[in-house]
């Protein structure tokens, strides 16, 4: 059974911080209603095979990976088909994509010998897949509204310590911070906006602050601007 990462011990959130979290997302929801990942899929397989792919990579490249990669294989069927050697060449311009092809085509033999093909939906049976670890489960049960989740990469760790919205040292803690504080109706959206939001606009070396649509509300900003 796949483990839940556990909140930190954690002072209750007053209710100004409470009013300062609801604020954030608000606005957050104001510029995007429905925000999705940047990945290009057309069905369950594609979407968690892009997402295992994506690892240390940019969506852009994976896509220009997978769009002629899916053209030709967009099925467990047709990706045990094509084989180790024959899909190395669609991803080798993906870091780390001799270990990611073999797990790809572990992947598609596990969904055909045990799922009938089919990806299950589950957390646990995402997590038994070669190379689906949390952080994978969690964009692909998110992403298609089955389970509420933030999958805390390099862009969400950052942005939720800049927000004092967690001050936990791994992927874990931020996530179980962020699971317990984030208000209910936006929990299905919040990774995306998190992650968007590190992505264009709280960069890692030079914030863009003064085009930030939160920054009266993050405690960080004196850091980055005089």
């Amino acid at each position: 059974m796949a483990k839940t990462p556990k909140a930190q011990t954690r002072k209750p959130a007053s209710p100004a911080e409470q009013a300062r979290i609801a604020e954030i997302f608000h606005r957050f929801i104001a510029l995007s209603d429905d925000p999705r990942t940047e990945l290009d899929y057309a069905s369950p397989y594609e979407l968690v095979t892009a997402v295992a792919l994506s690892a240390q990579a940019t969506d852009v490249s994976v896509n220009k990976a997978t769009r002629k990669l899916f053209a030709v294989a967009d099925s467990p069927e047709k990706m045990l088909a094509l084989g180790e050697e024959g899909l190395t060449p669609y991803i080798a311009s993906i870091g780390l994509f001799r270990t990611k092809a073999r797990n790809v085509i572990a992947t598609a033999r596990i969904l055909m010998d045990q799922h009938g093909g089919e990806v299950p939906l589950d957390r646990a049976a995402l997590q038994a897949l070669p190379g689906v670890g949390r952080k994978t489960a969690s964009v692909v049960l998110n992403e298609l509204r089955i389970e509420p989740a933030i999958a805390v990469d390099t862009h969400v760790f950052r942005v939720a310590h800049r927000l004092k919205l967690s001050d936990g040292k791994t992927p874990d803690q931020v996530e179980a911070d962020l699971m317990a504080i984030v208000p209910e109706p936006y929990l299905t959206r919040a990774h995306h906006w998190l992650i968007l939001h590190g992505r264009y606009t709280c960069l890692a070396r030079r914030p863009k602050c003064e085009d930030c649509p939160i920054a009266d509300l993050c405690p960080s900003k004196t850091l980055f601007v005089g």
